[in-house]
């Protein structure tokens, strides 16, 4: 299989994240179906969480096995993978808390201004990117990188000469860009304003873009390092909107409901997942 056909397949894994995305334009949903959504939304988030956090630390592991048990690897490599993990981690969660109080400032600044025009102006400017939507941006930028870790493992696997185990890998990664694509709109279901295609499409190249050019990068160069940062930055981008959408829920005040929702999500997760296992990959 030559190098073109490995990316465009790569990029197929990655673009059937468009296939949940018009889940996004319902408009006016029961707030029984909005809760629901929302809660397994957190749920497929969750199960991803997990999913990025066991893969990113799985090398750092290694790594301090090798120098304390096995005796034939060096502290200064293990010392080195978990300072990229811990850091990148760091980086993806604390990144995103600050700049959404940056956010709110610049909000409370703009209400502040002198005379009617400022709170006008900001509200005209601001008025496309409403919480939902910016949750949205969110919830795609996490995935993105996500996709881009799971980008460069079928271009490594290609380069390897693992061609099965690199078909698998798309077939396994397409799966789970479906359920995301819900995940990522989960919050658009009865916004204010319906979100139009562009802006869909929009979310979709930002979550599911990333792994082609991860694809295209694990082809031409092989980096344990690159890997689990992108791995790590995903986990606390990821963490950080489920403290967020654990935020949106609970505000429904349907425990059961919410609850049901996320073992839901949280269970197809895991469905999907089964499929790479079953494939030994």
């Amino acid at each position: 299989m030559s190098d073109s056909q490995i990316l465009v397949l790569g990029a197929l894994a990655g673009f059937t994240i468009f296939l949940g995305l018009p889940i996004g334009r319902l408009q006016s949903p029961a707030p029984r179906l909005k809760a629901f959504l929302s809660a397994a939304a957190t749920g497929i988030l969750l199960f991803l969480l997990w999913d990025v956090l066991s893969a990113g630390i799985e090398p750092v592991e290694t790594a301090l096995v090798a120098a304390s048990v096995d005796h034939d690897g060096s502290w200064q490599r293990f010392l080195g993978l978990a300072a990229v993990f811990s850091c990148s981690l760091a980086l993806g969660l604390l990144s995103l808390v600050y700049y959404d109080r940056w956010i709110g400032r610049q909000r409370q600044k703009s209400m502040l201004g002198p005379g009617a025009a400022s709170a006008s102006e900001f509200s005209a400017a601001s008025s496309s990117l409403s919480a939902a939507r910016w949750l949205a941006i969110m919830i795609a930028t996490g995935i993105g990188l996500h996709n881009f870790a799971e980008g460069l493992a079928i271009g490594q696997s290609a380069a390897q000469g693992e061609i099965s185990l690199a078909l698998m890998l798309v077939i396994g990664f397409g799966l789970h860009n479906a359920t995301e694509g819900f995940g990522i709109v989960a919050p658009l279901a009865g916004d204010a304003e319906r979100p139009s295609w562009r802006f869909l499409a929009l979310l979709g190249l930002i979550g599911g873009g990333p792994t082609f050019f991860g694809t295209l990068l694990g082809q031409a160069w092989v980096s344990e390092a690159v890997s689990v940062a992108f791995l790590a930055l995903a986990a606390g981008s990821i963490l950080y909107v489920i403290i967020e959408l654990l935020g949106v829920c609970r505000r429904f005040e349907m425990k059961t409901l919410v609850t049901w929702g996320i073992l839901l999500g949280l269970l197809a997760g895991f469905a999907t997942d089964f499929v790479l296992v079953a494939a030994g990959a």
